[in-house]
C-alpha cells in the first residue's frame, strides 16, 4: 500500500468503533441497505426518473479505497445506517484499491440512473477529473475526499463537494498540547522524542513543520533531541527503545500518529522510565481511554463520525441543485484531554 494511501487508511482507523453508534442506527432502523455494482435490483421508476431529469433517487453510491481495512468495512457500514436511518438506499462498491476499476464501477452505476448521490474516497485523485466531469453532466452531486488542488481543480466546483484533513491545524495542536503539559508537570523543560509518519505520507510536512513551531511557542525550553519514523506499533517499541539508550533523558513524545505514542508507553515501561508528556495526533479508542486514565496528556482526535454525518447532510442538500458550487468541509478534529 502506497505511503498516501496508508495515511488515509491509518486515520480512518479511528473509525473502526468510532461508527458503531451509526452500525446500530442502521440495524434498529432496518432502513439502510448495501449491493454491489453487479447486483441491480433497484426499480426501475428510479432509473426513469434520473434519466428523464425528474427528481433524483435517495440512493447513493459509496466507493471506499477498498473494503479490505476493517476500518473501511466500519465506515461503509457507517455509511449505510446513517443513510438508511434519513431514508436512503446506498450502494457500496469495492475497488480494492485499483483506481480503474474504482471509475469503471462509479461510471456504470451513475450512467443507469440508479443513484442520486455519490461519495468517493478517490484512489488517484489526479486521475479522476473525468469521472468527476461525468458526475456533474449527469447532474449527480458527488463528494471525495482531499482538496480541489489534488484533483487539478483551483477552489469549489459545481455539484462537488470536497472533504480533507486540515493537517496544519492538527500539528499546531499536539505542539500547543505538548508545550502545555511540559509546562505544568515538567517545569517547562523536557527532552522530547518526536515521532512522525513515513516519508510521501499525506499532510507529513504540514503537520510536522506546525508542531515544531507550536511547541517551540508554547515551551521554548522543550527541545526535541530525536525524531523517528513510526507507523507500526510493535517495530515502533524497538524503535524507541534504541532511541532511549541513545537519549537516556527523554521524557516526552509528540506523535501525528497513535502507534507512535502507543509504542512509547510499551518502550518506556520496559526500560523502568517514566514519561512525563505524552500527545498525539488521531485518537483512536484505545488511546482515548489512555487519555481517560490520565496516561496520555492529550489526543488531537479526528471526528469521523461527525464528518459522515456533515458529509452525507451535504450530498442531500446538493441534490436540491447539483449545479451550484459544492463545499470545501474540513474533517472536524477535537482536543480530548483527562478532563474532557
Amino acid at each position: 500500500m502506497s505511503t498516501l494511501r496508508r495515511r488515509r487508511t491509518t486515520s480512518l482507523s479511528v473509525l473502526a468503533i468510532g461508527s458503531a453508534t451509526a452500525l446500530l442506527a442502521a440495524c434498529a432502523s432496518g432502513t439502510g441497505s448495501a449491493t454491489t455494482t453487479s447486483s441491480s435490483s433497484s426499480s426501475s421508476s428510479s432509473s426513469t426518473s434520473a434519466a428523464s431529469g425528474g427528481a433524483l433517487p435517495k440512493s447513493l453510491v459509496f466507493s471506499p479505497l477498498s473494503l479490505a481495512p476493517p476500518a473501511l468495512q466500519g465506515l461503509s457500514k457507517g455509511v449505510q445506517g446513517y443513510a438508511g436511518s434519513k431514508g436512503w438506499q446506498v450502494v457500496v462498491q469495492d475497488p480494492n484499491f485499483n483506481p480503474t476499476k474504482q471509475t469503471q464501477d462509479l461510471s456504470a452505476v451513475i450512467d443507469s440512473g440508479r443513484v442520486g448521490a455519490a461519495w468517493v474516497l478517490a484512489i488517484a485523485p489526479k486521475g479522476f477529473g473525468d469521472m468527476l466531469k461525468k458526475a456533474q453532466s449527469k447532474g449527480v452531486p458527488i463528494l471525495v475526499n482531499g482538496k480541489p488542488d489534488e484533483y487539478g481543480l483551483s477552489g469549489p466546483q459545481p455539484g462537488i463537494t470536497f472533504d480533507y484533513i486540515d493537517y496544519s491545524q492538527a500539528g499546531t495542536a499536539i505542539g500547543d498540547q505538548l508545550g502545555k503539559c511540559v509546562n505544568s508537570k515538567l517545569g517547562g523543560k523536557a527532552n522530547v522524542l518526536f515521532s512522525t509518519s513515513a516519508a510521501g505520507t499525506a499532510g507529513k510536512q504540514e503537520m510536522e513543520a506546525a508542531a515544531k513551531k507550536a511547541l517551540a511557542a508554547a515551551a521554548p525550553q522543550a527541545k526535541i533531541v530525536d525524531e523517528q519514523i513510526i507507523v507500526d506499533r510493535t517495530k515502533g517499541v524497538t524503535t524507541i527503545a534504541s532511541s532511549l539508550q541513545g537519549h537516556p533523558n527523554l521524557n516526552a513524545i509528540m506523535s501525528t500518529g497513535d502507534e507512535g505514542t502507543l509504542a512509547a508507553i510499551t518502550a518506556f515501561q520496559s526500560a523502568g522510565k517514566t514519561l512525563g508528556c505524552n500527545v498525539d495526533f488521531g485518537g483512536n479508542d484505545e488511546v482515548l481511554g489512555l487519555v481517560k486514565s490520565g496516561k496520555i496528556f492529550a489526543s488531537v482526535a479526528l471526528q469521523f463520525q461527525a464528518d459522515m454525518a456533515q458529509s452525507f447532510d451535504t450530498l442531500v442538500k446538493m441534490q436540491a441543485d447539483p449545479k451550484a458550487v459544492g463545499q470545501v468541509l474540513v474533517v472536524p478534529q477535537k482536543i480530548v484531554t483527562q478532563n474532557g
